[in-house]
């Protein structure tokens, strides 16, 4: 038997006190997303940023609190224990950082939001 899942994408932006909105933004290309249960889907997120930021990955069930899931920088991918396995990946690739699912399950039907968070680097004072 088929199981449809139901992906939704949302983009969030965070920021420090300070930064102009147009120093970063995110840019979700992909929209809602059906999929069967067994595939396997890559939801998009573009960012553009004059400082380095970390990349993050969010998924909030239907009702459900956001549960974070990686955040990228550079080269480095961090995974929460729920989501550390070889199903997720979310490396940044140039202005990117796709989220990959694969072999989907029922339980990956969600809300996705990819956010940015800028930061500032060879400044040791606070914001």
């Amino acid at each position: 038997m088929e199981h449809w899942l139901w992906i939704i994408l949302a983009a969030l932006c965070f920021g420090k006190m300070g930064n102009k909105p147009t120093d970063y933004k995110v840019i979700q290309t992909t929209g809602d997303v059906t999929a069967t249960e067994g595939d396997a889907v890559t939801l998009n997120c573009m960012f553009e940023t004059r400082l380095t930021a970390y990349l993050f990955w969010y998924k909030q069930e239907a009702n459900g609190f956001l549960k974070y899931m990686t955040k990228s920088f550079s080269k480095t991918v961090d995974k929460a224990p729920e989501f550390d396995n070889d199903r997720f990946d979310a490396a940044i690739e140039d202005k990117s950082v796709p989220l990959k699912i694969q072999k989907l399950h029922v339980s990956d039907s969600a809300v996705y939001y990819c956010a940015l968070q800028p930061t500032v680097t060879g400044n040791s004072k606070t914001l």
